[in-house]
Formats: C-alpha cells, structure tokens, sequence
C-alpha cells in the first residue's frame, strides 16, 4: 500500500510538472499576476531575510574570530566568512526560509480555494486555474529565491563587518575589499545556479501540495505542513547534487 502510494505521488508530481512546463510556453502569460506574486514572494520575505542574513554573518565571524586568532589569522576572517557565505550558508538557510515561509502559504492558500471549490468556479468562469496561480507562482518564486540569496549575502557581509569591529577595528572598505577579493567567479556562478533550482522547487511543492488538497479543512493544514517538509528535503537534496557537481568540475 505505502509502495503503490509512492508511485502514484510521483505519477501526480511529474504530471504536474508536464502540465506546468505545457501551460509556460503556450496560451497568454498572466503578467500581472507574476508580477503581484513576486511583490508577495519577494518584497514582503526582506524583512525576515535581512534579519536571518545579517545574524548569520554576524555569529559566523564572532564564532569564528578566535581560532582563526590563535594562528594569528584575523585578516582572513573577511574572505573567509565571505566564502562561508555565498557557497553554502546564505543559499541554504535563505532557501530554508522562504521554504517555511513561501511554500507553506502557497499550499495553504491553493489548499483552501481547493477545498472552497474557488479552483472549480475558475474552471466553469472560462478562466485557466492552473495558468493563473500555479504558474504565475513557480516562476515568482523561481526568479526572487535567488534575488533574495544575492541579497542575504550582502546583508550576511554587513553583518560580518559589524561583528569584525566588535573587538577589533577595521574600515568598511578595507572589509569588503579583503571579503570580494576571496571571491571568483566559481564560487558565484554554482551558488547562484543552485538558488534558481531552489525558488523552482519550493514553488512547485507548495503549488503541487496545496492543488491536491483533499476535501475537508483539515487537508489545508495537511498541504501546508507537507509543503514544508518536503521542500525543505528537497533543498538538501538539491544543495547535495550541486556540491558534487560543483566538485567535479573544480
């Protein structure tokens, strides 16, 4: 039973993902919708984002100041809380929250029109449902998860330079000098790469979840929580394939 289940979830998740690829390229894109949906997505996660990414770079280089001071090392702390950062922590813990965040409320609200019949008066109103909030959706979070990482890292150095000076002193300048200059290309392009396929993902779980909602309030509880569970597994997936690729190619 749980071995037939699994593949009939699979069977729904890859023809969802057909179904999304097939609505993408044909019919009229809802612009104004996407454009709505990245305002939601993107402009009301900065609060939250700035918060998380400035207390990542903050603790990293407090934590991290006094080993690398037993080596007499301190004037690698900027690249190396700048490389901590854009490879693995921002990207992650970022995707981590808009995960809780984007994804939850993405299946609970495509739960709740689904369980209120709203996505069935769509479809008798001549309106395509799944163009309008399922696509619009995947492409809003595929474009600002990786606009909201590039911004949790500039926040993060911020945050680095603020807890550099807490015991020593050091111009903001000279520390994000000594923080880019760490930095190539090769650690930009694969961090950046792996945001993309993880705005993709959360979207798609949270519009997958929350468009086969059972019937029953309780099913709008059970998409949202399942949303979050499952996108947050698929970041570590995701960030796990990436690492080994990116690797490979170094």
């Amino acid at each position: 039973m749980i071995l037939q289940n699994t593949f009939s979830g699979v069977g729904k998740a890859s023809l969802f993902v057909k179904r999304f690829f097939t609505e993408l390229f044909t019919t009229r894109f809802e612009f104004k919708e996407f454009v709505w949906q990245c305002y939601a997505i993107g402009f009301k996660s900065l609060p939250l984002v700035s918060i998380t990414g400035f207390i990542m770079g903050l603790v990293l280089t407090i934590q991290s100041r006094p080993t690398l001071a037993q080596f007499g090392a301190e004037s690698w702390i900027p690249g190396m809380v700048t490389l901590s950062l854009v490879r693995e922590i921002a990207p992650v813990i970022t995707a981590l929250i808009c995960a809780g965040k984007i994804a939850s409320g993405i299946g609970a609200e495509l739960g709740s029109m689904k369980v209120t019949e709203q996505i069935d008066a769509m479809e008798v109103s001549a309106i395509n449902p799944f163009k309008y909030l399922v696509v619009t959706r995947i492409m809003a979070t595929t474009l600002m998860v990786p606009l909201l990482v590039i911004y949790a890292d500039v926040v993060g150095l911020f945050g680095g330079f603020i807890g550099y000076n807490i015991h020593g002193d050091v111009s903001m300048f000279r520390f994000f000098s000594q923080a880019l200059e760490s930095l190539t290309f090769m650690d930009l392009i694969p961090a950046t790469i792996k945001t993309v396929f993880f705005g993709f993902f959360i979207g798609m779980i949270g519009c997958f979840k929350g468009f086969h909602a059972e019937n029953g309030t309780e099913s709008v509880g059970k998409a949202a929580n399942s949303a979050v569970v499952t996108a947050s597994l698929s970041i570590f997936i995701i960030d796990m394939i990436a690492v080994q690729i990116t690797d490979l190619l170094s």
